[in-house]
């Protein structure tokens, strides 16, 4: 079969086959599991290299549009044409802007085009009756809490009851409640780390540690501390992932001195380099460990659910402090995130994510490795949605940040996960909402102005 694909000089040529080969999937006209034309054959009609199609093909595999089957091709993957309905329907980008769309290289965003609406929007709607009306219960509710059990079984080795699952509405939120219980906790804090757990510390009056990295992860504390806040799995905001000694080593410090460890595993599902390693929680049974998940990174950010799992021997007086407590999340996004879980929904949509992220954060390794020089190196790319990038000693976090903004490119400052010394020459690059194509460009129009 032949495909017309018709090349404009406004954007690469792998972009245009990408796009113009979703929009006939999406409209139906390449039918499901139709066989489409193999690279080589693409190539010739088009008269254009087997390395373009060959891009473009990887990124209609990596979104899920098409899939291959060896030594037999390329075929159309069959798709929920209601939830892609909308993408038909894209709004074209003026031609001609005062100033070029802004980039977004935000750190800790998702692609939210990529998210199942149309299968989010039913499940919603089935509980949206009258029997939702009632508060949920303040510990959450149980069909939630029984399907983040069974998946933090299957999913991180993690063996926990649902009784000892809480469901709160963001990170901070269950930090607080956490250190409220514990009341008069002395605290640590990885530095550089989470600058808003911090500052919950620091709004709490609690006698605050900054626990320092090495090459290994958290070092373990030196300073009388009864709780330490680490990220092993990613650390924030460097992207480390702490080795299985130093997990050993900081879990050996906790049951010593009779202290907890927070192990945030903020966005562990998406890690693309090396085996998986044991997270502590499952290292010491839950026992020294307090768990925190989320749902901001494979859902959305604006869903605000999120999960603490406790140590048995905590749960009667946890339960006890919190006997008046209401639950601030709403009773009808558990549901559905439970409905969303048991369906098997959620782990496909990880895997999906998973793939797509995967594809971008190749993408900007390279096109960093393409368009900037030996003076500046990327750190933390081993998992997560953000890299660092270390800059030459002539361009600071401000001019890089005022430099980006020149061109309509976003990017993060780091300084303010450090509360001491602070790096004058490194910065943040989200990639979990732009797209490739915005990747590239993004890219290029740093390049522009940090390589001048």
């Amino acid at each position: 079969m032949e495909i017309q694909i018709v090349f404009t000089s406004n954007v690469p040529k792998y972009i245009e086959i990408y796009k113009q080969m979703k929009q006939l999937i999406l409209k139906q006209h390449l039918k499901t599991h139709t066989k489409i034309p193999t690279k080589r054959q693409l190539a010739q009609q088009l008269n254009i290299s087997i390395h373009t199609v060959q891009t473009a093909y990887e990124q209609l595999l990596s979104e899920g549009y098409i899939y291959a089957i060896e030594r037999k091709g390329y075929f159309v993957s069959k798709i929920d044409f209601d939830w892609h309905g909308n993408e038909v329907h894209e709004v074209e980008t003026p031609k001609k802007t005062e100033k070029p769309p802004l980039i977004n290289f935000h750190n800790g965003q998702v692609d939210a085009i990529q998210f199942p609406f149309r299968i989010w929007q039913r499940l919603y709607k089935n509980h949206l009756v009258a029997t939702s009306v009632p508060n949920a219960n303040w510990q959450g509710e149980v069909e939630l809490r029984q399907e983040i059990a069974y998946y933090l079984q299957q999913a991180r080795a993690i063996n926990c009851k649902a009784n000892q699952i809480f469901i709160f509405s963001g990170t901070q939120q269950q930090l607080q409640s956490l250190c409220t219980f514990l009341h008069g906790v002395r605290v640590g804090i990885e530095h550089p780390g989470f600058s808003r757990a911090y500052t919950l510390f620091q709004q709490l009056k609690l006698p605050t540690a900054l626990v320092p990295l090495d090459s290994e992860g958290c070092t373990v504390p030196t300073e009388p501390i009864n709780l330490l806040y680490a990220t092993p799995a990613h650390q924030y905001p460097l992207g480390q992932i702490m080795s299985i000694n130093r997990r050993l080593q900081l879990l050996q410090w906790a049951k010593s001195t009779n202290s907890y460890i927070i192990e945030d595993d903020y966005d562990s599902e998406f890690r693309y380099k090396g085996a998986p390693i044991p997270p502590l929680a499952h290292l010491d049974g839950l026992d020294r460990v307090i768990y925190f998940g989320t749902f901001s990174k494979t859902l959305l950010p604006s869903i605000r659910v999120s999960y603490m799992v406790l140590p048995t021997h905590l749960l009667s007086d946890f339960e006890a402090f919190n006997q008046l407590t209401k639950s601030t999340v709403s009773r009808i996004d558990q549901l559905v995130i439970a409905d969303f879980m048991k369906s098997g929904e959620y782990a496909k949509h990880i895997a999906k994510m998973r793939t797509l992220y995967r594809a971008k954060r190749k993408c900007l390794i390279d096109a960093i490795t393409q368009h900037f020089g030996p003076s500046f190196s990327v750190l933390g790319d081993d998992a997560g949605l953000h890299v660092v990038l270390s800059l030459p000693p002539h361009l600071t976090e401000e001019i890089a940040i005022r430099k980006a903004a020149s061109v309509g490119v976003a990017v993060d400052a780091i300084s303010q996960c450090f509360q001491l010394e602070k790096p004058k020459n490194q910065i943040l690059i989200g990639y979990g909402t732009p797209t490739i194509e915005e990747i590239q460009k993004g890219v290029q129009l740093l390049a522009s102005v940090y390589c001048d």
